[in-house]
């Protein structure tokens, strides 16, 4: 498979009055294209800062992230949907910030919405729609602008246990359908499982990578996955690995 990103022995440093942070150090690790990623780590050990360096959003102190003529889309651990806009308007966001908002990626972007659930609620404001729904309009406003890699930054970790597990269950089918490649931080070993092709476990802070696993379940959806008796392997697996 084609390589898309790929962490070249990078480092991370913070400077302030207070001193020097060290945030990553000799960070390796690489996505292909149609990959499904998680990076797994304790809070606090800079997954966050890995998803800004992807991005482009910081550069590194030392290494080098390279990625191959791809295009990110970044989805918050909320959904950040604007109040004052209704559903429609905050999924034509991305098309307007870029410079984009076209009939046609307008049209693009509604089909997405209808295809996905969306469409009852295009007029409707955020406050109306449950936190679910929010996130998947929110998914949605990342996919408007069709990113190549999608970079999910705990995305359902503000929503209860239950919202959760069916969030997570659609975000995956719509990556999955939509063919994009995904790279998702969190510190959620059962969320990491659920979803992934592969994982990488983080350490403390400064964070490096400690472990490198590929998945094979023959189910390919989260909450079926959850019943397959690999998972609770997989689990005991991953926590030792991060609380080694």
């Amino acid at each position: 498979m084609k390589e898309v990103l790929r962490f070249d022995d990078v480092s991370m440093h913070y400077h302030s009055k207070q001193g020097e942070t060290v945030a990553l150090t000799n960070v390796s690790f690489s996505v292909a294209e149609g990959e499904f990623v998680a990076l797994i780590g304790p809070s606090g050990c800079g997954k966050t800062t890995l998803l800004s360096l992807a991005a482009g959003l910081l550069s590194p102190t030392k290494g080098k992230v390279i990625s191959s003529d791809v295009s990110f889309g970044y989805m918050l651990q909320k959904d950040e949907l604007f109040p004052w806009r209704t559903i429609e308007k905050n999924i034509f966001l991305p098309l307007e910030i870029k410079k984009a908002n076209t009939q046609q990626n307008r049209e693009r972007a509604l089909a997405l919405a209808e295809k996905y659930g969306l469409k009852q609620f295009l007029k409707n404001y955020p406050s109306s729609l449950s936190g679910g729904m929010r996130q998947r309009a929110a998914l949605i406003r990342t996919l408007a602008v069709d990113p190549d890699v999608l970079l999910l930054d705990e995305p359902f970790s503000a929503l209860d246990y239950q919202t959760r597990l069916s969030v997570c269950d659609d975000v995956y089918k719509i990556i999955r359908n939509e063919r994009k490649t995904a790279l998702l931080i969190t510190h959620d070993i059962s969320e990491a499982i659920s979803v992934a092709d592969k994982i990488f476990v983080l350490s403390r802070r400064p964070a490096r990578v400690i472990a490198e696993h590929s998945l094979s379940f023959l189910e390919t959806e989260p909450l079926k996955r959850r019943e397959n008796k690999e998972f609770s392997r997989w689990f005991e697996v991953l926590w030792k690995e991060l609380n080694a």
